[in-house]
């Protein structure tokens, strides 16, 4: 029956091709007729190369026939190489079968279609056909289409050489020599070859200097373009001038010279000679030495009690000079004029006057110092009783002694300082509240009601006060002229013993006034502004960077109880090791002072700087205007910056920018960025990236790559541009971007897919890919890193807190006591993660009150007061259920 299904099977296609098919003499044995073939091997894509044809390979079981076919053609039996054999070890028959497919056969379909080969494999089950294999003629043309150039280049210039290899089958790799040896960008970063076979010299250096050959090879020939020489030229500097030689002339009018070489550097490889002279002369007249010579004696002098007389004479006529000669001899000459006989004689009336006189000055200086000593005290007595100039209570800045501890003194806080006044000697005057005849009204602060017993309540809520006229008050005084009017950057509000909080929208900058750091009966306007980097004069030596934006709270000088907690960004990678922070604070004259060196700081300080990834919180005792500097002790010391692509809103015109912003992590940077290209026009166009910039005395380098060469195309003349180190280091430099212009060739064209590159000049940098459609509004994407931050920019009482006031008291009076087992404020601070603060909260008369104002600092957007309540179930506190005391209890 098998035999007769074959014989059947084999007539049906000798009806198609009666030349292609043989009978089949060895058909498979009946355990295995019900099984379809599967292929062991199955041809593969081959190149013919030259004239050699290639070899096409089938191998299937189990099998009872398999035959090629080609381009929809049955291949000749002739023409196939039969194999067939037994797997050992399943028995199954196994047939291999091979044709040779030569160029002449390609050749002659070429240009209609590809050339392709499977092979069909028959079994008593049924039929399989193999992938199929495509035959094509291997080539590769001789010519480039753009070989390399030769170039000479300065010393640290960027070096870009073309490359564009010849057509062929397959595409030819490229690889590129250099003096005949190979270049593995790999093994020397300084190389860079990209996608598009073009060999980049990021930083030329004299080794450089070097011929320079673009190789493409592929499986039938290896092409070498023209070799482009590349020298690296080092133009010529004038080294200092030596010092003035001597004068020519020893007595009068001669020359000296000074020179100067052309060896710093040395001019290398054609590099320029230095332009100027070498040499530089200069006239000089030397004084020709002058002898001294001896004037005419004096006369003899009376005779003295002494019995002597004398007279002298001078070495004038003339003085010696220019070297020469003093004169010889005796400049003065005494005799006896009693002939040896010298009476003791009695004093004259001369010396008497003398004695007199000298006796009446004393008594004059003794009276005018009484009299200094009077006056002192009375105006010292009437300042302690009455003081006429109270501005040091508000300032601390006024040379004047006073004490203002005295019981007496002590109501002179009690009120807001008067910030309307243009007084030069200080920022506002303080009076009693309790004066009948003087009453004081509060009429820029919503916030507080005079009650009828003389005192001030403080409400929940959120300050109205138009900032616009608090801003022109504090522009009114001198002190205060250094603040910007930009009332975006800057928050105020009237504040009591209650405390509050003052936020900076989108700044990442908050001042944090806890309950009882102003005093009880006191009210405070305090304000919180950020400065302008080019307005404040912050002198920064050697390795210093700015850290933080420069932060002015005030008013300064006023008396607080406790810390408040100023919180600002930082941009550092902190590690103690490659870093030395301190902060900062300007003095009232405008001197910036080291007021505390981070990680060095001891209880008595009156100020304390927690320091974490990214932000910093800073205890202070007094208010005035603060900053965080870095200086780096190593080269691995880093900085964040924040890398921000903006392009235009509209674009009508086939020229197109790109601007990239190079600026230190903090929000408030990115916020002022944001602000400036709202106004002018721009949209921004990818997520904002971070790049770590060390302190490696290189300029940051900043290029775009692997633009669509069919759309696009850079009208900037350079391969990249550079933003100097310093102006990145330094920290005070505002708005560093750079701008691509790039142009496309149609204005249908609106895909925009390229990579831009950022690196220093050593190092290995990053890569960011920019793939925006430039006709779509991406704005949507501002409003998620801009005016995210809802909250009011002034809070005053408890609204301001997320822990009630009455819970903190009863918190604080449990934990601050000692516990023999520790359960008291030490391990609040473990569980909090703030243990490492525990010898700055030690030195607190209530830590445990500290560690919640730090907790408040930390957790106002996102504080859990139930994580807090759990945290004290876990130390065994009876008082974690003082967390269910209802609002209206506090």
């Amino acid at each position: 029956m098998l035999l007769i299904i074959s014989l059947v099977l084999i007539s049906r296609f000798t009806c198609s091709d009666a030349q292609h098919v043989a009978t089949v003499t060895n058909p498979l044995p009946a355990a295995f007729s019900d099984l379809l073939p599967h292929f062991l091997i199955e041809p593969e894509d081959v190149y013919i190369v030259k004239n050699k044809p290639v070899t096409l390979t089938c191998r299937s079981t189990p099998a009872t026939q398999i035959y090629f076919k080609c381009n929809g053609e049955w291949v000749h039996q002739d023409d196939h190489m039969i194999e067939r054999t037994t797997d050992p070890s399943t028995g199954l028959p196994v047939m291999e079968v091979k044709i040779d497919i030569s160029r002449q056969q390609v050749e002659k379909i070429f240009g209609l279609e590809e050339f392709w080969c499977q092979c069909v494999a028959w079994s008593t089950s049924g039929t399989q056909k193999s992938q199929k294999a495509y035959v094509r003629i291997a080539y590769l043309r001789k010519n480039f289409e753009q070989e390399p150039l030769s170039k000479e280049v300065s010393l640290d210039q960027e070096v870009l050489l073309h490359c564009h290899p010849p057509e062929g089958v397959p595409p030819a790799e490229v690889e590129w020599l250099k003096n005949e040896d190979l270049i593995d960008p790999i093994g020397d970063t300084n190389y860079y070859i990209t996608v598009d076979h073009n060999l980049i010299i990021k930083q030329a250096r004299l080794a450089d200097t070097a011929n320079y050959t673009c190789v493409a090879k592929n499986i039938v020939a290896r092409r070498r373009s023209s070799s482009a020489t590349v020298i690296v030229f080092v133009n010529g500097g004038w080294s200092t001038w030596t010092a003035w030689s001597a004068c020519s002339a020893t007595c009068g009018r001669g020359w000296q010279k000074r020179s100067r070489s052309c060896t710093n550097p040395t001019p290398l490889n054609g590099g320029s000679f230095c332009e100027g002279q070498n040499t530089m002369k200069s006239a000089c007249t030397t004084t020709c030495p002058v002898d001294g010579g001896w004037s005419e004696w004096s006369k003899w002098s009376a005779c003295g009690v002494d019995c002597t007389v004398w007279r002298s004479r001078e070495c004038s006529q003339p003085v010696p000079g220019g070297g020469g000669k003093d004169c010889q001899g005796l400049d003065l000459e005494s005799k006896n004029c009693t002939n040896e006989l010298c009476p003791h004689t009695a004093s004259g009336p001369e010396d008497v006057a003398l004695y007199v006189g000298i006796i009446a000055v004393a008594l004059c200086l003794v009276l005018l110092l009484i009299v200094v000593i009077l006056v002192y005290r009375r105006k010292k007595e009437g300042l302690d009783a009455d003081v006429a100039d109270s501005s040091i209570l508000t300032t601390g800045f006024q040379p004047v002694s006073i004490k203002p501890s005295k019981q007496e003194n002590s109501h002179l806080l009690t009120i807001q300082p008067d910030l309307t006044t243009t007084t030069t000697s200080y920022q506002g005057s303080l009076r009693s509240r309790h004066d009948a005849n003087n009453k004081f009204t509060v009429t820029n602060g919503p916030l507080l009601d005079p009650l009828e017993n003389g005192r001030h309540t403080l409400h929940n809520g959120k300050l109205t006060t138009d900032p616009a006229d608090f801003m022109t008050r504090l522009s009114t005084q001198t002190y205060f002229k250094s603040l910007p009017r930009d009332t975006a950057n800057t928050s105020y509000g009237t504040f009591n013993f209650l405390g509050g909080r003052l936020t900076i929208p989108n700044s990442g900058v908050s001042l944090l006034v806890p309950p009882e750091a102003i005093p009880r009966g006191k009210i405070y306007e305090v304000y919180l502004t950020i400065q302008r980097k080019e307005d404040v004069r912050l002198p920064l030596a050697g390795c210093q960077t700015l850290l933080t934006p420069i932060v002015s709270c005030g008013p300064p000088g006023v008396v607080l109880t406790r810390p408040v907690i100023l919180s600002m960004d930082h941009c550092a990678e902190i590690n103690p090791e490659n870093w030395a922070i301190k902060l900062k604070k300007q003095s009232y004259e405008g001197t910036w002072e080291d007021v505390l060196q981070v990680g060095e700081e001891l209880p008595s300080d009156s100020y304390y700087c927690q320091l974490e990834a990214d932000k910093c919180r800073i205890f202070m005792e007094q208010l005035g205007r603060f900053t965080l500097v870095g200086e780096s002790l190593s080269m691995a010391a880093t900085k964040r910056l924040k890398l921000i692509l903006f392009a235009p809103v509209c674009c009508t015109t086939l020229e197109y920018s790109i601007r990239v912003y190079c600026m230190d992590d903090t929000q408030d940077v990115f916020k002022e960025v944001m602000q400036l290209e709202r106004q002018l026009g721009g949209r921004l166009i990818d997520e904002p990236q971070v790049l770590l910039f060390k302190d490696s005395y290189h300029n940051l380098r900043l290029s775009i790559h692997d633009m669509p060469r069919a759309h696009w195309r850079s009208k900037l003349l350079a391969g990249y541009q550079e933003i100097p180190f310093y102006h990145i280091w330094s920290g005070s430099q505002r708005s560093l971007h750079c701008t691509f212009t790039l142009e496309r060739l149609s204005l249908s064209t609106c895909e925009l897919s390229c990579r831009l590159c950022v690196w220093q000049v050593e190092g290995e940098g990053q890569s960011f890919g920019i793939d925006f459609n430039i006709a779509k509004d991406t704005r949507a994407l501002e409003a998620d890193f801009f005016g995210s931050d809802t909250n009011a920019p002034a809070l005053a009482g408890p609204s301001a807190f997320q822990i009630p006031y009455l819970i903190r008291q009863k918190i604080c009076s449990s934990l601050d006591a000692p516990c023999p087992h520790g359960a008291d404020w030490r391990l609040l601070a473990q569980r909090l993660q703030l243990d490492r603060h525990n010898s700055f909260f030690a030195s607190k008369a209530s830590p445990t009150s500290v560690i919640l104002d730090l907790w408040e600092a930390q957790h106002f957007h996102s504080g859990n007061l139930n994580h807090l309540a759990a945290v004290m179930a876990e130390i065994g506190k009876q008082e974690a259920m003082i967390f269910l005391v209802s609002d209206g209890e506090c």
